[in-house]
């Protein structure tokens, strides 16, 4: 039986990206799927702005910006949206299918070491206090894994999951809706989104040179799980709601969606957990689920690490659930609301109306705007800055080395205690029995002022510790006393007790830095 630190099982977006911060941090990682390869299915299109953010925190934002479409509107139930009003350096939608996304993250799976097994399907797994065994079917026969952790991130029908026990309520699937991936020999002029008609709404998009994507809803008819989605069976669906099949022809893909909105009623279950569609599964209004899975896999990468390496306690996994599953238990909600706004009729017509109406006012498109960007996320950390629990603002700050974003400082995921006081706030001391897992940084910053969502316009704080997935744990207001007692306390809740002696490193002999990065402030000109 061979062995590793965790096994990843699905290699999406969500399985890969917690397999490259898990890789970060120095842990051997496994990713198994039961597929053969890549089948090159688009699926999801776009990138929101949060998960750009944390792409961006990780150095690797620009790849994708490289080969996407940046789009400054997005919706609710297809009633639009301007997100360039939104709190963030990347006000607008990506547009990039989730096979391209797929690539760029594998490419950077690889560069980390991440090792990627195809045509490897999960047929058992067995705990105890120690590990998990894993059984697998692969192409040669099947065999064992052992392995500290096993992450679920295998969709929405996940073995995982099932195998682990782990419930999935929700509410069933009330409609279809078809989609297909085609050419169109007469497409119309310009794009069509959402589209109501008397019989339903359809879409015709086009996503790259040479073909289209069609959606149909067919509210009459829900699908069992195994029914096939043909080319003739989209093709009347479109033209009994829009009157025409476009010419329609020559399938790249065709799938089915379903309205159907469920989550695991625990995101932990001893040394298995899940993320991603694994965990929950809704209506694909506003284009949320990508993005939650992978913001999941940064919720659960570090923390997962710092348990392996010996850092933390397993507890800590416990907040994975506390923080991620209230996050996902309301995009079902609102998802759900989207399908109830999209069926016809008269009654949901008036509804849109007054809705439609309510979305003009700037207050209500902003809060629209955060929850479907998921840039309002605030864990439960307790009361007191307004940025506790939040995500940092990327701010500019200067330290000796130059001009710099706070984003930059997170490429190596690792924690970061910035400190903004100017030499006020004595933190070295306090930080001192952390310095082998966390960064202190002092710099400057020029804004009087940060932004947070919902909340507005706060003074900049005098110091924070920045978890590694970007978000705040401890916060001092500018102009008190910093309290060094809390600051302690915040990091040995999330980054363990000080001066924790070495555990023995496991892994292939690759490890994460832990030289201390102290960084003088410099001075602006």
């Amino acid at each position: 039986m061979t062995g590793t630190d965790v096994v990843v099982v699905g290699g999406g977006p969500t399985g890969l990206m917690l397999a490259c911060e898990l890789r970060l941090a120095g842990v051997d990682v496994v990713v198994l799927d039961r597929l053969g390869g890549r089948t090159g299915e688009s699926r999801a299109g776009g990138i929101h702005a949060r998960t750009m953010e944390v792409l961006d925190q990780r150095g690797i934002l620009d790849r994708f910006l490289e080969v996407g479409r940046r789009m400054q509107v997005g919706h609710f139930a297809a009633l639009r949206l301007d997100v360039s009003r939104v709190e963030s350096r990347y006000p607008f939608l990506l547009n990039v299918v989730q096979a391209t996304v797929e690539r760029l993250l594998e490419e950077r799976a690889a560069e980390l070491g991440v090792r990627v097994t195809w045509s490897a399907e999960v047929t058992g797994i067995e705990q105890d206090d120690a590990g998990v065994d894993v059984e697998v079917r692969g192409s040669d026969g099947t065999y064992r894994l052992r392995s500290a952790y096993l992450v679920g991130c295998d969709g929405g029908r996940s073995a995982v999951r099932k195998l682990a026990g782990i419930d999935f309520p929700g509410t069933p699937a009330t409609m279809t809706e078809l989609l297909g991936d085609v050419e169109l020999t007469d497409p119309p002029a310009g794009p069509i989104f959402q589209e109501r008609r008397r019989q339903g709404y359809f879409s015709v998009l086009p996503f790259e040179p040479g073909w289209h994507r069609v959606m149909v809803n067919d509210f009459d008819h829900t699908a069992d799980h195994d029914e096939p989605v043909t080319l003739d069976r989209l093709r009347t669906a479109l033209v009994r709601v829009a009157g025409t099949d476009y010419g329609m022809r020559s399938p790249r893909w065709l799938s089915r969606f379903s309205d159907a909105a469920r989550q695991a009623d625990r995101y932990r279950s001893g040394r298995v957990l899940l993320a991603g569609d694994a965990a929950h599964i809704h209506f694909p209004a506003g284009g949320q689920g990508l993005n939650l899975g992978v913001q999941d896999a940064v919720n659960l990468g570090w923390k997962l690490a710092s348990v392996v390496r010996g850092r933390v306690p397993q507890q800590i996994l416990d907040s994975y659930h506390a923080e991620r599953h209230p996050v996902a238990a309301r995009v079902l909600q609102n998802t759900r609301a989207q399908a109830a706004l999209g069926r016809p009729g008269a009654q949901t017509d008036a509804l849109r109306e007054v809705i439609g109406n309510l979305i003009e006012f700037d207050e209500v498109n902003r809060y629209l705007g955060y929850m479907i960007t998921a840039l309002d996320v605030r864990y439960p950390m307790g009361e007191g800055h307004p940025l506790l629990g939040r995500r940092v603002p990327d701010a500019d700050i200067t330290t000796a080395d130059g001009d710099t974003r706070v984003a930059d400082l997170l490429h190596a995921g690792r924690p970061v205690l910035l400190d903004l006081s100017g030499g006020v706030a004595d933190l070295a001391d306090v930080v001192h029995d952390w310095t082998d897992r966390v960064d202190r940084v002092e710099a400057k910053c020029p804004a009087e002022h940060w932004v947070v969502p919902v909340t507005g316009s706060v003074p900049a704080p005098a110091a924070l510790l920045i978890r590694p997935d970007g978000y705040v744990a401890w916060a001092a207001p500018a102009g008190k006393p910093v309290d060094a007692s809390s600051l302690r306390t915040a990091l040995a809740v999330w980054f363990g007790p000080g001066q924790v002696p070495s555990a023995p490193q496991r892994g292939n002999g690759w490890q994460a830095s832990s030289t201390v990065r102290t960084v003088r402030a410099g001075h602006t000109g």
